[in-house]
């Protein structure tokens, strides 16, 4: 089954980046190399590559492939560690809702029309990622960077791009979902957004921070639920 597959892709490469048998900074093999070594398919291969970076063991560029990156544990560079268990996302999400708040915030007080057809262009790309896991991480990460630019503060900007899309709180059963599964904390996670942008349009910072805010509560209210956990 596909999702016993993509287990076992991820154990395997996360086994290979950790050891250092494939190093830092060193191209993966490629999605036909894996499909033909592992005996996977395409998804698979993506899926895994998904959890990977959502670990913040590998890094990909688009039209270049993916990299090693280095292990957490072994990592100086300085940049903020990737969350791993339940209580670590809580305190992720804890410390996005004071400063990505403060960005909506900011992005109120001053939305060009720039910030705002990226917004758009972010809500209606995760609204057509649909059930895709992935595409859905992916894009949900766009919308947040998005509020960031639209802050014009470069350190917010910054911060929500050291974590990357792994600082999104999407729970690893949901990458073994079919692509056709529907899944309604999609669309609640859309409309969340849409509120988001709406009142940024309305240039109320208030209400922007507001919504920021609870969609993050909301956020880890369904990370709780999926991982079967509650706060104490």
């Amino acid at each position: 089954m596909k999702p016993n597959l993509t287990t076992t892709l991820v154990q395997y490469l996360r086994e290979q980046i950790s050891s250092g048998r494939i190093a830092p900074g060193e191209k993966l093999p490629s999605e036909n190399t894996l499909i033909a070594e592992q005996g996977v398919s395409r998804t698979v291969v993506r899926e895994a590559l998904t959890r990977l970076q959502a670990e913040g063991l590998v890094h990909t560029r688009r039209g270049a492939g993916s990299f090693a990156l280095t292990p957490p544990a072994r990592d100086e560079s300085g940049r903020p560690p990737m969350p791993r268990t339940l209580a670590e996302r809580r305190q992720l999400i804890e410390f996005r809702m004071g400063f990505e708040s403060q960005a909506a915030a900011l992005a109120a007080s001053h939305h060009p029309a720039a910030a705002l057809a990226e917004l758009d262009s972010a809500l209606a790309a995760f609204r057509a990622a649909g059930p895709h896991a992935s595409r859905a991480m992916s894009c949900d990460y766009d919308f947040h960077l998005a509020v960031a630019r639209a802050s014009g503060n470069r350190y917010l900007v910054q911060a929500v791009e050291q974590f990357g899309p792994a600082m999104i709180a999407m729970p690893r059963e949901r990458f073994e979902l079919s692509d056709d599964a529907a899944d309604p904390r999609l669309g609640q996670v859309a409309a969340e957004h849409e509120t988001i942008r709406n009142a940024i349009a309305a240039t109320d910072p208030l209400a922007a921070a507001a919504a920021m805010r609870v969609h993050l509560a909301n956020s880890l209210h369904r990370l709780e639920h999926e991982t079967g956990e509650r706060s104490s």
